[in-house]
Formats: structure tokens, C-alpha cells, sequence
């Protein structure tokens, strides 16, 4: 079974999803690689976002099973490093 034959019923028709989104595609003319160019302020959060990772991974090893510092301040700093830093890294994009 190919994307060929792959069809998403909507209503009382059919849908031929792959066909779709290749007519979408061929008229947008969509060139996703070239919008993601990195510039050196992409790189600086995203070194951040990874010393925080790395951080949080040693204040979590540390500290005792039980303490403060393994239980709330690194996981905090995993959290902010995975969930925001990094993120905001591959979407900052300079104001042109």
C-alpha cells in the first residue's frame, strides 16, 4: 500500500491527500531549508540552551536523591534548556 493509494474520507467524498499537497507544493514553491539560515545569534542561544542541559544533568548528579537541588533547581534547568532555549534557537530570526 503506497501514498499513492493512501485517501482521507472527508464528508461523503474522498480525498486524495498526497495528491493535494503536491499541486499545494508545485504552486507555492516553498523553499523550507533556505528560510532556516542560522546566523551566529542562532547558534549563541542554541550553545546556551546546551551548557543549560549540561547544568542541569550536573547539579541533578550532584546533589543527594532527595535534595532541593535534585528535585527542583535541575530539573528547572532541563525544562528551560529543552522547552524554551533550544526552541527559541531554531526560531530566532533577525528582524531584515
Amino acid at each position: 500500500m503506497g501514498l499513492q493509494s493512501f485517501y482521507l474520507v472527508v464528508g461523503n467524498g474522498r480525498f486524495n491527500f498526497p495528491a493535494a499537497m503536491s499541486k499545494k507544493m508545485k504552486k507555492e514553491h516553498m523553499h523550507l531549508i533556505e528560510s532556516w539560515a542560522f546566523t551566529s545569534k542562532n547558534y549563541i542561544i542554541f550553545a546556551v540552551g546546551v551548557l543549560l542541559i549540561a547544568l542541569g544533568y550536573i547539579v541533578m548528579a550532584s546533589g543527594e536523591t532527595t535534595s532541593t537541588q535534585s528535585l527542583t533547581i535541575a530539573p528547572i534547568m532541563l525544562f528551560l534548556g529543552y522547552i524554551v532555549v533550544i526552541p527559541i534557537a531554531l526560531i530566532y530570526r533577525d528582524k531584515k
